[in-house]
C-alpha cells in the first residue's frame, strides 16, 4: 500500500469528494485513478462519509491512498481506521487530531495558516501541512512560511485552486495541492469529472517538470 511520500512523489494531488455519495463513490474513484491520482479524501461533512471511505478503500486501497477530510475531532480518526482509511486531513491544527492519527499509524495532514500552527502541527507528528484557506493565503504568504518552515515539509494550499492559479503558488514553494469543487461535484457528471481531472494532471506535471530536482 502507498505512503503519503510515495503517493505525492507519484502524483502530488488530493482529490477532495465533497458531498459524494457511496452510490457515486467507487465509479468517481476510478476515474480520479485512471488519471494518475493517487490520494483520495471523503470530508466528514459529506452524506454517509464513512460508507463511502470503506468503498473507496475496499476497490481502490491498493492503488490509492484513502482518507477523510474534515476531521475535527479525535474519536472521528477511530471510525476513519475503522473504514480502512489511512490518511486524516484536518481543516485546522488540533494536536490531539494529529497525536489520535499517528497512533493508530494513519497519515495526517492537518490545516495551518500561521506558523505557529505549523510547528505546533510538525511537533506533534504531521506528515504534511495543508496551506487553508489559499484563497487568503495568496503566494505571496507561503514563499515568506517557506522561508521558516523545515524545507522537507511538504506544503499543499487547498482552497479554491485552479489549474490556472496553480502556478504562483508553485513558485513559491508548494509542494501539491488539495482540489475541491474545480475538480468534483456531486452534480458533475463523469465526463466532466474526467476532463477536469486531466486538466490537473496537464497542469501539475507541467509544473514539476519546471522545477530543478
Amino acid at each position: 500500500m502507498l505512503t503519503l511520500q510515495q503517493a505525492l512523489s507519484s502524483c502530488p494531488l488530493v482529490a477532495i469528494l465533497r458531498g459524494i455519495r457511496p452510490d457515486a463513490c467507487q465509479v468517481v474513484g476510478e476515474a480520479l485513478v485512471e488519471n494518475g491520482f493517487t490520494i483520495i479524501e471523503v470530508p466528514l461533512n459529506s452524506p454517509r462519509p464513512f460508507e463511502s471511505i470503506a468503498i473507496l478503500s475496499a476497490s481502490l486501497g491498493d492503488r490509492a491512498l484513502i482518507g477523510a477530510g474534515t476531521v475535527l475531532r479525535a474519536e472521528q480518526v477511530h471510525e476513519v481506521a475503522r473504514c480502512a482509511g489511512r490518511l486524516v486531513v484536518m481543516p485546522h491544527t488540533d494536536v490531539e487530531v494529529v497525536k489520535e492519527a499517528k497512533q493508530l499509524g494513519m497519515h495526517v495532514i492537518p490545516g495551518f495558516a500561521t506558523p505557529s500552527e505549523a510547528f505546533g502541527a510538525l511537533g506533534a507528528g504531521a506528515d504534511a501541512l495543508k496551506l487553508f484557506p489559499a484563497e487568503a493565503n495568496p503566494p505571496a504568504v507561503l514563499k515568506a512560511l517557506r522561508a521558516v518552515l523545515p524545507k522537507e515539509v511538504d506544503v499543499l494550499p487547498v482552497g479554491s485552486i485552479t489549474p490556472d492559479n496553480m502556478s504562483g503558488y508553485w513558485a513559491a514553494g508548494a509542494n501539491g495541492f488539495g482540489l475541491g469543487s474545480a475538480l468534483y461535484k456531486p452534480d458533475m457528471d463523469l465526463a466532466k469529472i474526467r476532463e477536469a481531472a486531466a486538466r490537473f494532471r496537464r497542469a501539475i506535471d507541467q509544473l514539476r517538470a519546471s522545477r530543478p530536482t
